[in-house]
């Protein structure tokens, strides 16, 4: 691997396509919305100022202003989701979600990836984009790469594009585990891998929705609560949350904290509709909380270094609740940000490959089984 110091500090390489996305309910459209992680990777990213390039494709028919501009591929459509709720409940709380891939832009391909040094990469394809090749390079560029398993455990059904789910070890990816600094999977993405023997090979975290995550590493384990609020559209929620998990851990925060930091982001998406818009002064005070802990944190550089790489820093539930006020900071639209899906829609310190995370996951209905 190449381990390059030269580069830009906390300059970040993400690789997913954007996509469509539509959101109906008992088969009725009721939304329609720009869609791929890293759509909500970005929103948070430019909000706290991480340094990053994204590297996605669309097609001839993409039709959304973004930040990033991606490949636009003339001979190909944008991916495209259609999202099927039902207006039933579960105890928990939340809609059943079937999710069907109607059509997918081209692959991303290892020549297109820029030839630089990066001091992190994140892995967040969703329809199938990302091929092994591009990943093994993501890991001869990046620091530490980061990767959503959907991005490998994907796969789709050849008549209606069910999204269904393979086992990691059938995936073409297995071999890269030992490369990679985190895996985080929700808690039905781990039927298609074994925890005990992957979090030997790299940091897997598990997210568990309202209850949290549990992060594993080697013989190590850490539970981390998550942030209560009440579900809209719980798509995007797994990206907003790696995006702010990972922000934190480039910017020097350990990783309870950091996965404090995506609870945070994911709990915000969850609220609204689509990719979230954020409030200024709330990326402000979290800056500022972040900045604060940061400082705190760094008061206690004398842990040595085999002390628990999961261990909580003596102020970690203060920097929950600080975190807790932050989120009651207005961060869109009234009209956005109230709309249920289940109602009518409206008018109109050094922890070198270990990273971790919780929160509120999408739950996504899914076929599993082996290779279809």
């Amino acid at each position: 691997m190449v381990r390059d110091r030269k580069y830009p500090r906390h300059r970040g390489l993400i690789v997913g396509n954007y996509c469509h996305d539509v959101l109906l309910r008992d088969d009725i459209v009721v939304a329609e919305t720009l869609g791929g992680a890293v759509s909500f990777i970005s929103a948070v990213f430019d909000g706290v100022l991480v340094c990053h390039n994204s590297i996605s494709k669309v097609g001839w028919d993409f039709a959304y202003s973004t930040h990033h501009e991606p490949i636009v591929v003339p001979d190909s459509k944008t991916t495209l989701f259609h999202a099927h709720f039902s207006s039933e409940i579960d105890g928990d709380g939340h809609q059943d979600r079937i999710l069907k891939r109607v059509c997918a832009c081209d692959p991303i391909w290892p020549s297109d990836l820029p030839e630089s040094r990066f001091n992190f990469g994140m892995a967040v394809g969703v329809g199938g984009e990302i091929l092994p090749q591009t990943l093994e390079k993501m890991l001869e560029l990046c620091e530490t790469v980061s990767v959503d398993i959907q991005a490998l455990i994907r796969d789709f059904d050849a008549i209606d594009g069910t999204v269904k789910l393979v086992d990691l070890k059938e995936s073409g990816f297995y071999h890269l585990l030992p490369q990679i600094g985190f895996i985080k999977a929700s808690g039905e993405e781990t039927s298609s891998l074994d925890i005990e023997e992957v979090r030997k090979l790299c940091c897997v975290v598990v997210t568990n929705g309202k209850h949290g995550c549990t992060v594993y590493w080697q013989d190590e384990e850490a539970q981390i609560g998550p942030f209560p609020t009440n579900q809209v559209d719980p798509t995007g929620a797994g990206d907003s949350f790696l995006a702010g998990f990972v922000a934190g851990l480039v910017q020097g925060l350990p990783v309870p904290d950091a996965a404090l930091l995506g609870n945070l982001f994911g709990s915000l998406a969850v609220g609204q509709i689509g990719v979230p818009k954020f409030d200024l002064r709330l990326f402000q005070r979290v800056k500022e909380e972040v900045q604060r802990r940061k400082m705190q944190c760094n008061s206690y550089s004398e842990m040595k270094a085999e002390d628990s790489k999961l261990m909580k820093v003596p102020g970690f539930e203060q920097f929950h609740a600080s975190l807790s006020a932050a989120k009651m900071i207005s961060t869109c639209p009234v009209q956005e940000c109230q709309w249920d899906l289940s109602i009518s829609p409206p008018e109109t310190v050094d922890q070198p490959k270990l990273f971790s995370s919780p929160v509120f996951e999408e739950t996504v209905q899914t076929i599993d089984g082996g290779k279809p």
